[in-house]
């Protein structure tokens, strides 16, 4: 198709969750794959939930995935005028009605219909109210809503990308709500009129909003639009275990993996994997990589299961592939904020450096150099890790002898002091935990000769000497 036109819509009631990220992403692959136009349309009719700041966050977290828009962000609150004389028109041609309904009574009459097995849904009460009856109602006080008449008989289908055709009964879906009593237009109506005036030739979200679909349809027919975008109906994400993903099962917004040290490029990749996969079977893959192979045709209808652990591999498998410079320059902001005056930036660089075969979030890469910027006689020591060392046969041997090598030794970029752990016949292997114990505070952690030359000869003495006294 030419002039494929995508949209997505979130509505700004809350965080952007991972979930939405990924109908995002998808909206956006495609509008690339094909040199299509993304739109971002920021769904806020429910005034009274919807917030500036998650407008705000929405195009934050949109920026930092990479997802840029081509036209947007368009506010659905700015067109309410446009949505009402939509409602306007189908009232008068007979395709919505007036409904004078309070929330308690359709609940009462729902709970009566139930009792007596008949299926709940709005019944209609208000369909063919007499000018009389309008009258006496308004006079009550009572704001009608708007409701959509929906037909008796028949079956409202269409053909989904991926499940192929889905059909219902209209007798199943009730008249619905397309202008609450305050007079705010609901979802149904600012999206079949907003994809009409946008020119959306293609919807791609959740399987969750399947049903809507068909109440979306019948309003662009009775706005007298008879075609259909090509819609895909995605299958959604799971938290491990089964069950929808939630807080439970760890982080489910991208600022929280943003600020833990994730690359967006690496949450990108995860969560296109998430219900789609490239013909090859790849599953490291970059940006360009993801546009070229993206195809609407390979999304499952399974739902995927997100693995915080898979996407902690694939964050660390994104950072072992960056340029060394780029690394740098994305873990500087953790470092600052953690080691403020004392950063110093050549030991800084060259940390990165040890770190990045080693690491699998931004956060970790600073968590392993925080040695490096403690002064000597503030390192604490990880109770595990000075456990294990008191348990060590000839310790203080062993650090006596080290302590000895490194006042004499040539200083180089790396301090080994295995020959002189090995003139005690000690095998180094077995007991290297005590050095890095010694220099880092843990038992393991950046290589342990590289750490030693980073820190100096006065600071490595100081800290292995401190160990040999509290022995």
């Amino acid at each position: 198709m030419t002039d494929v036109r995508l949209r997505f819509s979130p509505a700004p009631t809350g965080f952007l969750h991972i979930g939405s990220v990924r109908t995002a992403l998808y909206n956006w692959l495609h509008a690339r794959h094909v040199a299509g136009t993304f739109i971002l349309r920021i769904e806020d009719t429910d005034v009274a939930r919807s917030t500036q700041e998650s407008v705000d966050q929405i195009e934050q977290v949109l920026r930092w995935m990479g997802l840029d828009w081509d036209e947007g962000p368009f506010l659905q609150s700015a067109r309410f005028d446009t949505y009402l004389a939509a409602a306007g028109r189908m009232v008068e041609e007979g395709h919505a009605y007036e409904c004078f309904c309070t929330e308690a009574e359709v609940r009462e009459r729902n709970e009566a219909a139930m009792k007596a097995g008949r299926p709940p849904g709005y019944d209609g009460h208000c369909r063919n109210l007499t000018t009389d009856e309008r009258t006496v109602l308004v006079a009550e006080g009572r704001q009608p809503s708007i409701r959509f008449r929906t037909p008796d008989h028949g079956r409202s289908t269409f053909t989904d990308l991926i499940r192929g055709e889905v059909s219902v009964e209209w007798s199943t879906i009730s008249d619905f709500v397309i202008v609450r009593s305050n007079g705010t237009p609901v979802f149904f109506l600012a999206n079949a009129v907003d994809d009409l005036a946008m020119g959306i030739t293609h919807v791609l979200r959740g399987e969750d909003l399947i049903d809507s679909t068909h109440r979306v349809l019948a309003l662009r027919r009775a706005l007298g639009h008879d075609d259909q975008p090509v819609y895909a109906h995605m299958p959604l994400i799971l938290g491990p275990g089964g069950g929808k993903l939630s807080k439970r099962h760890g982080a489910v917004s991208v600022e929280e993996y943003r600020d833990a040290g994730y690359l967006s490029t690496a949450l990108l990749n995860y969560l296109a994997l998430l219900g789609w996969g490239p013909e090859d079977g790849r599953e490291i893959l970059t940006v360009d990589e993801l546009v070229g192979a993206f195809e609407l045709e390979r999304v499952n209808t399974s739902s995927a299961t997100f693995d915080p652990k898979k996407l902690e591999w694939m964050n660390g498998e994104h950072i072992r592939a960056m340029p060394l410079a780029e690394l740098v320059s994305a873990v500087l902001p953790f470092a600052r904020s953690r080691f403020g005056e004392r950063l110093e930036i050549p030991r800084f660089e060259a940390a990165v450096q040890l770190a990045q075969v080693r690491s699998t979030t931004l956060v970790q890469i600073a968590d392993q150099m925080e040695f490096l910027f403690t002064a000597d006689d503030e390192l604490e020591i990880d109770p595990p890790s000075w456990e294990k060392l008191t348990k060590v046969e000839r310790v203080t041997d062993i650090l006596d002898a080290v302590i000895a090598f490194v006042e004499t030794c040539e200083w180089t970029r790396e301090i080994d002091p295995r020959p002189a752990i090995e003139a005690l016949g000690i095998k180094p292997g077995k007991v290297m935990h005590v050095l890095y114990t010694a220099i880092e505070g843990r038992s393991q952690g950046l290589p342990v000769f590289d750490s030693t030359g980073l820190l100096g000869r006065e600071s490595a003495l100081a800290r292995l000497r401190a160990v040999r006294e509290r022995l």
